[in-house]
């Protein structure tokens, strides 16, 4: 198998050794050059980085990469493997795993995040901006009505796969991309984003995480899901009390912080 998982980064950062991971500088456009391949050549969207995160990553490597399966990770994230050792890159998923699982399935998700006092839909509108939803059921509905069951029933449950974090057969990551980069593209033309905060501009990347729900749970292919294995600390503590402070203020909280 020919696999490949993109590493995005914006910063120099410890990488896996294992030849399937391809550390690949997100935004490369925007910033100084990095030691790891930029998505700033060929077809490429890295100058929208701001804007799409680590979809410019996705983008070019969807576009400009030959493999068999393509994924996505952060440098900080990724998804962990059965095996222990003394360091958190010790339990990073390896190619011998991934080609046992991938051999079984064409898709490997990260295990799902639950919110049990929110829904998709007011998890998002509490921490962002409503507008960014409403703009993007409307785009759905004109370009692809057959995913608005799907989409509806997604934003209505308490948990979701999230950071845009997938391993694909590239047929079908062919079908994903094409069809959630022409949603992303007209949401883009028709959402003013001239006065949200940095953190908010980041909305294509935020909007992107839902789809892939969206996306999973319209076209339903076999699936297994791995755990989330996070590199540095998650500042658990402070999550969860902005996370019930937005719940409490009606999302007005934290706003464009």
């Amino acid at each position: 198998m020919n696999i490949k998982i993109l590493v995005a980064t914006h910063k120099e950062y410890p990488m896996p050794a294992d030849p399937a991971y391809f550390p690949i500088h997100a935004g490369a456009a925007l910033h100084a050059p990095l030691p790891y391949t930029g998505d700033d050549t060929a077809d490429n969207i890295s100058a929208k980085n701001k804007n799409f995160c680590e979809l410019t990553a996705l983008y070019w490597a969807w576009k400009n990469l030959d493999c068999d399966f393509l994924g996505l990770v952060h440098y900080r994230r990724h998804f962990a493997g059965k095996q222990q050792g003394k360091t958190q890159f010790d339990r990073i998923i390896t190619t011998a795993e991934l080609e046992t699982l991938l051999a079984q399935v064409p898709l490997i998700m990260p295990k799902k995040r639950n919110y049990f006092i929110e829904s998709n839909y007011s998890q998002y509108v509490h921490a962002h901006h409503a507008e960014d939803l409403a703009v993007t059921q409307a785009v759905i509905s004109e370009k692809y009505p057959e995913y608005l069951p799907a989409y509806n029933k997604v934003m209505k449950r308490t948990t979701g796969y999230r950071f845009n974090m997938c391993i694909m057969r590239k047929d079908l990551l062919d079908n994903y991309c094409s069809w959630l980069f022409d949603i992303l593209f007209e949401v883009e033309k028709r959402l003013d984003i001239s006065n949200y905060s940095t953190y908010d501009a980041r909305v294509f990347g935020f909007i992107s995480e839902r789809l892939l729900d969206v996306w999973v749970e319209k076209n339903h292919p076999p699936m297994k899901t791995l755990p989330l294995l996070n590199l540095e600390s998650q500042h658990w503590g402070k999550k969860i009390c902005n996370f019930m402070l937005r719940k409490l203020s009606g999302g007005k909280w934290g706003k464009n912080k």
